[in-house]
């Protein structure tokens, strides 16, 4: 079958070496990280001549994976800023006492408040490196912008990769204090470093073609987290509480580091605590910023020594405009084919986002150890459990926490 679409192959080859060897002299140099991706995405250094290029497909896998990397880096949970140390009053003894045995969990709140006057203060450190997104490597190619294919062949004989190395650094600053016996308030500052280096190969018929590199790196202020929580109910053996965090619009949303809109938690807390075990369940609506979102969140922490606390929670996040991303095949707007010819109308594969949301889920494992006084060091791994969203093989943090 004779195609419109055929190579010339010495005047081809030689477009390709000089267009190459020209390319990789050079990197994209772009003011932010999102004007990296939509490079990365857009970018036509070598013009195939033959195949006129789908502008709109190429935008709209732009679109899809800018919001859905938006989405991943900005909505990611803070850690808890609660203290290790609650207190409560022994109305039998008159005085202060420790509420529990243990230095509760990560992520998953607890019911109870550090009690009138306690304040902590501390500072985390974890690094994230993905190599997945929305299920696909990053590291090899399966992320597929696009693609043509004649609707009478099986496979595509275009398609174009995109491969990112993508790595997020971040420390936050929290602290909390306690206002009377049942309410305490918090914040949380994370600070961010993102660096984002990708290329996108095209592989034409079996021949590979650079069209685009990039890199960028953002680093600084992301999105500051306000926070209160009501002790409903107290008992000795746990309570109930409700929670609020508010999320100020403080990072640059051009690099990734911020939502760009406020958002507000509202959260439900309940705790069982007995001795050295403790037992904690959070349910929490979350609306504005850049998505709805549904978390649930369930801990088990158990004090194996005066002052050694391990525990493992589990996370699950139902985020509304998070959406997994396929290919959508639409009619190529200029390649549609000449039947008299014997040529076959040509299908283009655009990146495009589903309807339903997605659900992230995840388990957290860590221990924590108090040093000396009141000092305590703290150590958890977060293991994903889904393929959803942006993905590392897992994140560690260290954090030291320090209560008055």
């Amino acid at each position: 079958m004779i195609r419109s679409l055929s190579i010339r192959s010495l005047k081809f080859a030689s477009l390709v070496l000089g267009c190459v060897l020209a390319l990789c002299g050079r990197v994209a140099a772009q003011a932010t990280v999102s004007d990296v991706v939509g490079f990365l995405v857009t970018n036509q250094a070598v013009e195939t001549g033959d195949l006129p290029k789908d502008k709109r497909a190429a935008e709209a896998a732009r679109d899809a994976i800018s919001k859905a990397l938006l989405l991943d880096l900005t909505s990611v949970p803070l850690a808890t800023a609660s203290s290790g140390f609650l207190y409560r009053l022994n109305p039998e003894l008159g005085t202060v006492e420790r509420a529990t045995d243990s230095f509760g969990g990560f992520f998953v709140e607890r019911a109870l408040t550090p009690g009138n006057g306690h304040a902590s203060f501390g500072v985390s450190t974890s690094t994230a490196s993905f190599d997945r997104f929305d299920g696909r490597n990053l590291r090899d190619g399966a992320l597929v912008t696009v693609a043509n294919q004649f609707r009478d062949e099986n496979t595509p004989f275009d398609t174009e990769s995109l491969i990112l190395h993508l790595r997020s650094s971040v420390m936050t600053l929290f602290g909390s204090v306690g206002i009377g016996s049942r309410v305490e308030i918090g914040a949380a500052v994370p600070l961010v470093q993102l660096t984002l280096d990708g290329q996108r190969i095209e592989n034409y018929r079996g021949t590979l073609l650079v069209q685009a590199l990039g890199n960028g790196t953002a680093s600084g202020l992301a999105d500051i987290a306000l926070r209160g929580k009501v002790n409903l109910l107290a008992t000795r053996t746990g309570g109930v509480a409700a929670a609020g965090e508010v999320r100020l619009p403080t990072g640059d949303e051009t690099n990734l580091l911020g939502a760009g809109k406020a958002s507000l938690r509202l959260m439900g807390i309940g705790s069982l605590e007995r001795g050295a075990f403790g037992l904690h369940g959070n349910a929490a609506l979350i609306m504005g910023g850049i998505s709805a979102e549904y978390d649930f969140g369930g801990a088990v922490s158990i004090a194996v020594a005066p002052r050694v606390t391990v525990s493992g929670e589990g996370l699950v996040r139902r985020v509304t405009e998070l959406h997994s991303l396929a290919l959508v095949s639409a009619p190529h707007p200029i390649l549609r084919g000449d039947p008299q010819r014997g040529i076959a109308p040509v299908d283009t594969f655009r990146l495009s986002p589903s309807l339903g949301a997605q659900t992230l889920a995840g388990i957290v494992t860590g221990v924590k150890w108090n040093v000396a006084h009141t000092l305590v060091i703290g150590g958890h791994l977060n293991w994903p459990l889904t393929r959803g969203g942006l993905t590392a093989p897992l994140t560690p943090t260290v954090a030291l926490e320090y209560a008055f």
